[in-house]
């Protein structure tokens, strides 16, 4: 999920959906300082997992909001909050909710981005719903990043209000967050080649 920040390098407000035990938030609020970050997660009990075994903590700038995304997203578009940063994470082991991955919700989603908003969404690499799932995300936003791993059964899309960079501006910033994200044990400089159009 830290590949979105190849499209924009210093986002301030971020909204995470789905918490699990906290390492993204937990990381994006010790990588930018200033950003005010929500974290939706539906599960009350997640959220007390996360705080109890995963020594995850709440703060001034951290916020998490017990709501289902949904619910979450026509508030803040209602009351006109936008973020640089969204991050769908909601999902379990073999399943994400139908209900956020509509084109109804990607278009509110993507209705909460800034001009230079990134969405970032993590989601399966082997999946019957694939084509359609892309066909959604293209539907809303253009083009996007499909980016995967190897060894991981996931794919993460990386979609921009402003569309994409070239692959020399991903690389580029890549070299730029080398030696911030060292201590999370992730080695960016892979990211641009393993990202397809």
């Amino acid at each position: 999920t830290l590949g979105g920040l190849l499209l924009n390098p210093n986002p301030q407000r971020i909204l995470v959906i789905g918490l699990g035990g906290g390492p993204i938030p937990t990381a994006l609020s010790e990588l930018f300082p200033t950003a005010v970050i929500d974290a939706v997660e539906i599960d009350e009990a997640v959220v007390r997992i996360a705080k109890q075994f995963f020594d995850f903590a709440e703060s001034p700038r951290l916020k998490v909001h017990v709501s289902d995304a949904r619910v979450f997203i026509k508030r803040a578009l209602l009351r006109k909050v936008q973020y640089d940063l969204v991050i769908l994470d909601a999902f379990a082991s073999d399943y994400i909710p139908e209900h956020l991955m509509t084109a109804e919700f990607l278009e509110e989603s993507r209705s909460l981005l800034t001009a230079e908003g990134v969405l970032v969404a993590n989601t399966f690499s082997t999946s019957t719903l694939y084509d359609h799932e892309s066909e959604t995300y293209q539907s809303v936003f253009g083009n996007f990043l499909n980016f995967k791993l190897p060894k991981s059964g996931n794919r993460i899309v990386i979609a921009s209000r402003k569309g994409l960079p070239s692959d020399f501006q991903l690389k580029s910033q890549a070299l730029n967050f080398v030696d911030r994200l060292t201590p999370y044990g992730v080695d960016i400089r892979q990211y641009p080649a393993k990202m397809s159009r």
